[in-house]
């Protein structure tokens, strides 16, 4: 098993797409990237803990690749924007990579250029790609969010409208 640590707004969003992905053995929504030890959620929201709202990901590379992890995850949100995730604002919600090892970071670069290169988005990829240097487990109200509030607000018109792109997309890599 090897982990995977993204950040791309609000975690709940993410733990949701990456749950349904064959070779994903486990998704934790947390934060990461910070200077607070241990930080809460309100301490995170606030903006000034320096983390990200982040899910980590254990998979299996024999299934599914990093490189396929971070396919799904650049479709999934707006790379483009600097702090920002749709009317989620701040540091906290930045589109980030924390890399687990040179290979993921040469492979997450690698693609982040391509992106540039090629001009898939409209504006530059501005996802920031950093060493991985800690990782706190959100609160449990936190996990499996999406599958314990499906009724919620919020998660039918943010998560469900981004689960459905996403089911279209990666049609073949579903569990």
């Amino acid at each position: 098993m090897e982990i995977a640590t993204f950040g791309g707004g609000c975690f709940w969003c993410t733990e949701a797409v990456f749950k349904e992905l064959k070779g994903v053995e486990s998704v934790t929504s947390g934060y990461s990237g910070g200077h607070v030890i241990n930080p809460a959620y309100r301490e995170v929201t606030s903006g000034k803990t320096g983390h990200a709202e982040v899910i980590e990901i254990e998979f299996d590379p024999a299934v599914i690749s990093f490189q396929e992890l971070l396919e799904v995850f650049w479709a999934i949100h707006d790379p483009t924007t600097l702090n920002r995730q749709g009317a989620d604002v701040g540091p906290q919600y930045r589109s980030v990579i924390f890399y687990h090892n040179e290979a993921q970071k040469e492979i997450a670069e690698k693609i982040k250029q391509k992106l540039n290169d090629e001009k898939v988005f409209d504006k530059p990829v501005v996802t920031e790609i950093t060493p991985w240097e800690n990782f706190y487990r959100a609160e449990n109200y936190h996990q499996d969010y999406y599958e314990n509030n499906p009724n919620q607000g919020y998660c039918q018109f943010v998560i469900v409208p981004k689960l459905d792109k996403f089911r279209k997309i990666f049609q073949d890599k579903l569990k």
